[in-house]
């Protein structure tokens, strides 16, 4: 299913970045225009703090919000873990 664009350009790049690296959004919910998820409940995963984040739906500087939303998913214990590994394994 095809989910709703976010408003503003920067977030939405953002969101497409987390879905390429297997995040999942959702829309909707409360106050905030969606959250995204990690899809994976690792034993890495940091008791789950950062594993989801809200994200706004007009927030006050959308280029500052999409940054904290790019810096959640390259941030991802599993992600650095993965990308550790692929960079030795060239070595």
């Amino acid at each position: 299913m095809i989910r709703l664009t976010h408003p503003k350009k920067e977030i939405e790049d953002a969101l497409r970045h987390a879905e390429g690296r297997g995040w999942r959004i959702e829309v909707g919910g409360g106050h905030a225009w969606g959250r995204v998820y990690w899809p994976y409940n690792d034993v890495e995963c940091r008791c789950g703090e950062f594993c989801i984040t809200s994200i706004r739906s007009t927030p006050k500087n959308p280029g500052n919000h999409a940054r904290a939303l790019r810096r959640v998913v390259d941030n991802c214990s599993t992600h650095r873990n993965r990308r550790d590994a692929d960079y030795d394994a060239k070595e």
